[in-house]
């Protein structure tokens, strides 16, 4: 039994302490297969109290692509105010010019993702490629670590690595949820670059543009008076404490198969705190 102790809020009995919320999604709302029971349930209450929710994810692809796997889990368009993308931020910093890539010639860009998402890619005009040798950019927006090893993904990786060939990152999780169990993200994939040579630049939480670009969209509300829920220490809970907001941690996702002195380990190592523990993104137990 752990010697530790949290205690488990409900979501009714703080939610009236906030004015905002940014919501995860993957690990939060759903496990990618099925949504959380009560989950979709929960976006509409806070909906119907007048305060704006948005959705803050660590997704290579766009906002309606989100948005249309939101709805398939039972969660309605209206029900938030945005989706805000680490892939659609992305591109927003590389079109106004804060990350830089190579310029010239139509650049050559290799896509590490899941089958058929290539967003970044497509949006700045790039040439797809699939051999590193030929890559002018790397971008790693998703994994396949559940079936492909990592060994194979440095091998694919290593070529462009000597080259000193940029890679954005545009999913910074280092772990996903798959149906057998975790699995390394794309976050730890793009590590991995960084570990054979490569220069990566890293977009989405933890760190701060995502949250800025979220921000964006909320008129006079301090940043302590909006509360972010997610899964991952790591990324949610580190991201939205650099941003200066509450944080609450829901025990599903990636946390399921933790317990409360693994939670504690990690939030020694990482240096952050949590305002409230949820059992799960519910109105109520």
């Amino acid at each position: 039994m752990s010697g530790t102790t949290e205690r488990l809020d409900e979501f009714r009995d703080i939610a009236g302490r906030y004015d905002a919320f940014f919501l995860d999604q993957f690990g939060v709302v759903h496990d990618g297969s099925s949504a959380y029971p009560g989950a979709a349930e929960a976006v509409t209450a806070l909906a119907s109290l007048g305060k704006p929710v948005l959705f803050v994810t660590n997704s290579g692809r766009p906002a309606a692509f989100n948005e249309a796997r939101l709805a398939e889990f039972g969660v309605a368009r209206h029900s938030y105010l945005a989706c805000i993308t680490s892939g659609d931020v992305a591109i927003a910093l590389v079109e106004d010019g804060t990350i830089a890539v190579p310029q010239g010639r139509r650049t050559r860009c290799l896509t590490l993702s899941s089958p058929g998402d290539a967003h970044l890619s497509e949006r700045l005009d790039c040439i797809a490629v699939n051999d590193a040798e030929d890559a002018d950019l790397i971008v790693i927006a998703g994994s396949q670590a559940d079936r492909i090893s990592m060994d194979a993904y440095a091998e694919r990786m290593g070529p462009a690595a000597k080259r000193g060939v940029p890679a954005i990152c545009t999913n910074p999780d280092h772990q996903m949820l798959t149906p057998s169990g975790l699995a390394p993200g794309a976050g730890a994939i793009a590590d991995l670059y960084g570990e054979l040579g490569g220069h990566v630049t890293f977009v989405g939480k933890p760190h701060g543009e995502i949250y800025e670009a979220a921000y964006s969209h909320l008129q006079a509300i301090e940043k302590t008076r909006i509360l972010c829920v997610g899964d991952s220490i790591s990324h949610d809970i580190v991201g939205a404490q650099g941003f200066g907001a509450a944080k609450a941690l829901v025990h599903t996702g990636i946390q399921a198969g933790s317990n409360a002195e693994r939670r504690a380990a990690k939030l020694r190592e990482t240096g952050v705190t949590i305002d409230h523990h949820l059992p799960c993104l519910r109105w109520a137990r």
